[in-house]
């Protein structure tokens, strides 16, 4: 390996078709990233029913909490450590950390062995996730940032829906365990071989952009990104009512479903649609996010979000919650790319990984307080009071961003 090296020139080019060989590399490895979500997505609530015989839907929401909060802390230490540490070293650490996720997956004796579970998976997705985002972001360059982003989020999110289906289907015919967690074992194993063989460490590429890069450097990172900044903090709170909103359909929808007459199988189909228009519409609203206003893209984005929950509450027929879902996915599909192009555009490079590292730490703690919220709104009122209220709450994170945001070019889009 010669990771420590300093790169040649050729090596040293940024751009997507200059870095195309390591960019495609870190798709697929994100795809693989996604895949370890996947594991959970369509089942873990009724094996929380089912297996473990657990009511309240604040103990069933128990595995995003845990989820959430030890993601977005690792999150932010990722991009903390980013420049200190290596991107290469921290995404094989995040394997290696994900190793015995699916193994405690299929035999957890205990509810309590399934949080243990989300506990490493949330430092898996924290430091892999977040270390791929940095490497594609540093290779890409200025030019197609919102591309590549869509192009990583497209795999990572394609890959949530399509595993989410494979192991409802799975469960359906052989049972909710320990058969659907078969596919981890896989994944995290391809995950780590792909990262650890192959990835060449990107530190050098952000170097370069420095030279070059006009941009002023952040007073205080975290303040700045948090809320201080006004583009910075507008995309924050969007992120992280956006995580809160997807903790809600990630814990919920399944049982609300369930609940309403739904197979299993059903269930898996409906609640794949979602994170499946999400990635693949990020293969094309990435690059609108290069060439359109990024504040209107993250307002209507926003906006569609918050009307597609309203509407969850009409709906009555398999044909009904599919349109939803993916309305919904569409709405996340605008905005999870632009958010990351948004970052990067309004930062300085040596400041862009702490920056993006403190913007997923808001964004991730929105899955932990989707959670809470919701499970305890359901459980005092009903589900469907969550839906409604976390709807509106979108609605009202879309107006912040359409009153308080400036597109980066100085064109005001009010």
């Amino acid at each position: 390996m010669t990771d420590h090296k300093m790169p040649n020139d050729e090596s040293l080019q940024l751009g997507l078709r200059e870095n195309w060989k390591q960019f495609s590399l870190l798709v697929l490895i994100n795809a693989f990233v996604g895949g370890m979500v996947g594991l959970e997505r369509s089942i873990l609530p009724q094996i929380a029913e089912a297996e473990f015989h657990i009511a309240a839907k604040t103990a069933i929401l128990s595995f995003i909490v845990v989820f959430g909060i030890t993601k977005a802390l690792t999150n932010y230490f990722t991009g903390a450590l980013a420049n200190r540490l290596g991107r290469k070293n921290l995404l094989i650490m995040g394997w290696i950390i994900g190793i015995p996720v699916p193994l405690l997956l299929m035999f957890a004796p205990s509810w309590n062995w399934v949080i243990a579970a989300n506990v490493l998976l949330g430092i898996n997705q924290g430091l892999t996730w977040s270390s791929t985002v940095v490497m594609k972001i540093d290779l890409v360059g200025e030019k197609n940032r919102g591309f590549a982003m869509g192009l990583n989020e497209f795999a990572g999110y394609v890959a949530v829906a399509a595993v989410g289906f494979a192991t409802g289907w799975i469960a359906s015919v052989y049972g909710l365990r320990p058969y659907p967690f078969y596919l981890g074992l896989f994944i995290v194993g391809a995950g780590l071989i792909l990262s650890w063989l192959f990835v060449r460490d990107t530190k050098h590429h952000s170097e370069k952009e420095s030279d070059d890069s006009s941009i002023p450097r952040l007073t205080n990172i975290f303040k700045d990104t948090t809320w201080r900044n006004n583009n910075l903090g507008s995309v924050t709170q969007a992120g992280l009512i956006n995580n809160l909103n997807d903790g809600m359909v990630w814990g919920l929808f399944p049982l609300l479903l369930s609940t309403r007459g739904f197979t299993l199988q059903d269930v898996g189909l409906i609640t794949a649609i979602y994170p499946g228009v999400w990635g693949l519409g990020q293969l094309f609203t990435g690059k609108m996010a290069d060439h359109f206003s990024k504040k209107l893209m993250l307002f209507w984005g926003m906006f569609l979000q918050g009307i597609a929950l309203l509407f969850f509450l009409q709906a009555t027929t398999f044909f009904h919650y599919s349109i939803l879902s993916a309305i919904l996915g569409f709405g996340t599909a605008m905005v999870y790319p632009t958010f990351l192009a948004s970052i990067s555009e309004n930062v300085h490079p040596q400041d862009r990984p702490k920056s993006i590292g403190t913007f997923r730490l808001w964004r991730d703690l929105g899955y932990a307080i989707g959670a809470i919220l919701t499970g305890i709104i359901s459980d005092v009122f009903n589900i469907n009071t969550a839906i409604v209220f976390v709807g509106l709450l979108t609605i009202i994170s879309s107006l912040v961003i359409f009153m308080r945001m400036t597109d980066k070019r100085g064109i005001s889009s009010r």
